[in-house]
C-alpha cells in the first residue's frame, strides 16, 4: 500500500488513498504504522475514501496513533485538501468539499496560497461535547482534580475539548493534567486538553494534549476551540480573525458570520512510499 507523510505545523499524518473501496488498516496496524520507530511515524493516520455525497470530492477518516478513531482534525483536513490537489482530484484555486466524521467541510484558498477549512460552528451544549454533571453551557465548569478545583472552558469541534487558561504555557504540566482530565468521569469519550496562553485580544500560545496521540507539535480543532471558548469569555476578540501560536506553527482562527470557524495554516508534503 502506497502512502503519503504530511504535517500541518508539526501535527503529522500517513495519508492512504482508499478510494478504491479497499478497507481501513485495523487499529493495531494503525499503530504499527504510527510508532515512530518501528513504523512510519504521525500523530494519525488519514484514510482517503470516496465521497458520501455529490456536493464532495472524497471524504475522509481519522485514526489516532493508539488506533483509535477520530471524529475531527483540523490540520489533517488541510493536509487532505493538499493531497486531493495533488492528485488531480480537486481543482488548485476553486472551492470545493471535503467530508470528515464530523461533517462536510469547504475548503478555499487564501491570498498567501494556505488552504482555508471551514471547521464549523463550535457546539456549547454540555449533551454535545459531552460532558457529564452540567445541563447548561457555562464559560467555565469547576471540575474537581486530585483535591483541586479546575476551571475548565469545554466545547465540541466535532470532537470534544476541554480548556484551561494559564500563565505561561511552557510551565503547564501538559502531560499530567492532560492525561488526568482525559479519565475524568465528566467526559465520558475522553477529551482533547488545551492550555492557553492569552497574548492580545488577537494573538495566543496553545499545547494540546489530544486523545489516543499525547501532546502534538500542533492541533487544528484545539485551536479553533481555544479561539471559539476564550471569544465567549471576552478574552480575544479580533474583528479579523485570532492567531494561534503552537509548537510547530501558527494557525489562524476566523469566526464569519453565520458562526463557522475557519482555519487556515500550512500542509506540508514530507516523503512518500509503501508499506510491505
Amino acid at each position: 500500500m502506497h502512502f503519503w507523510k504530511m504535517h500541518g505545523a508539526g501535527n503529522d499524518f500517513v495519508v492512504l488513498d482508499l478510494r478504491d473501496g479497499r478497507a481501513p488498516p485495523s487499529p493495531d496496524e494503525c499503530a504499527r504504522i504510527a510508532d515512530r520507530h518501528f513504523g512510519i511515524g504521525c500523530d494519525q493516520l488519514l484514510t482517503i475514501e470516496p465521497a458520501r455525497t455529490p456536493q464532495a470530492v472524497a471524504s475522509y477518516r481519522i485514526w489516532n496513533a493508539d488506533g483509535s478513531v477520530a471524529g475531527q482534525c483540523g490540520n489533517g483536513a488541510r493536509c487532505v485538501a493538499a493531497w486531493l490537489v495533488r492528485v488531480n482530484a480537486a481543482p488548485a484555486q476553486a472551492a470545493f468539499m471535503i467530508e470528515s466524521p464530523a461533517g462536510r467541510h469547504p475548503v478555499e484558498r487564501d491570498a498567501q496560497g494556505r488552504f482555508v477549512i471551514d471547521m464549523g460552528a463550535p457546539r456549547f451544549s454540555p449533551a454535545d461535547i459531552p460532558l457529564r454533571g452540567f445541563t447548561q453551557a457555562q464559560a467555565t465548569y469547576p471540575l474537581q482534580l486530585d483535591g483541586h478545583t479546575l476551571a475548565v472552558g469545554a466545547v465540541s469541534m466535532g470532537n470534544p475539548h476541554a480548556l484551561l487558561e494559564v500563565d505561561a504555557v511552557d510551565a503547564a504540566d501538559v502531560a499530567g493534567i492532560g492525561a488526568a482530565l482525559q479519565r475524568h468521569p465528566a467526559f465520558p469519550q475522553s477529551v482533547n486538553v488545551g492550555f492557553a496562553q492569552v497574548l492580545a485580544p488577537d494573538r495566543l500560545r496553545l499545547r494540546v494534549y489530544e486523545r489516543g496521540a499525547g501532546e502534538t507539535l500542533a492541533c487544528g480543532s484545539g485551536a479553533c476551540a481555544a479561539v471559539a471558548i476564550l471569544k465567549r469569555r471576552g478574552r480575544v476578540r479580533a474583528a479579523d480573525g485570532v492567531t494561534v501560536a503552537l509548537a510547530g506553527g501558527e494557525l489562524h482562527i476566523r469566526q464569519r458570520a453565520d458562526g463557522h470557524l475557519w482555519m487556515a495554516g500550512p500542509a506540508a508534503f514530507v516523503f512518500e512510499g509503501d508499506i510491505p
